[in-house]
């Protein structure tokens, strides 16, 4: 048996190094809105969201990544971060809100991992582990996407599950198609 074999149900209770009443989640965008008052690219999105994300807690952000997509390779790639929240919103109610801001920002679903102008997951919000229609946490695929751990460990260094670094795992360190484009701060909206 591999040191490293992913699990396919995971457990709160078997991560190590998570912060009780903090909400890890994950950001994604790889295609622009077209609005009224003009377009606004992926990143700018991203900005926006965080600051939507700002009403509901104080908010820790990772570095900023580019990465391919995860399915259909006919679309742009991707701007991936995570935030961790301090929040005391119950799960269900946090993912209405995700959802709501997913919306704010023109998220409709045309195709299976197809291109999105925003995409909202809440990966992790120790101490809560369920398994409903709606959600599931830990995020179902948490441990299979690097585009999600690489930004997670910026914010949580040495996560462990069930007693294993997280950046020790192959999927990170093999993770060559993942590139760091700016450090954290890349968040702050830039008036013009």
């Amino acid at each position: 048996m591999s040191k490293f074999l992913l699990p396919t149900v995971l457990n709160t209770d078997k991560f190590y190094g998570l912060t009780p009443g903090v909400a890890y989640i994950g950001l994604g965008s790889n295609w622009p809105l077209q609005q009224d008052q003009g377009r606004l690219e992926p990143i700018e999105i991203l900005q926006h969201a965080i600051g939507y994300l700002s009403h509901y807690g104080d908010l820790q952000i990772s570095s900023l990544y580019q990465t391919k997509p995860m399915g259909p390779q006919d679309q742009p790639d991707y701007l991936n971060a995570v935030v961790a929240l301090k929040t005391e919103l119950l799960p269900h109610d946090l993912l209405d809100k995700l959802q709501h801001i997913e919306q704010t920002f023109g998220r409709t679903r045309q195709r299976r991992w197809g291109e999105r102008t925003l995409d909202l997951d809440l990966l992790l919000q120790p101490p809560w582990t369920l398994n409903t229609p709606r959600l599931t946490l830990p995020h179902a695929g948490l441990m299979q996407r690097a585009f999600v751990l690489l930004p997670l460990l910026d914010l949580v260094r040495l996560l462990q599950y069930d007693g294993q670094l997280i950046a020790e795992y192959p999927l990170v360190q093999q993770s060559d198609s993942i590139c760091r484009i700016a450090d954290q701060g890349w968040h702050s909206i830039e008036q013009k």
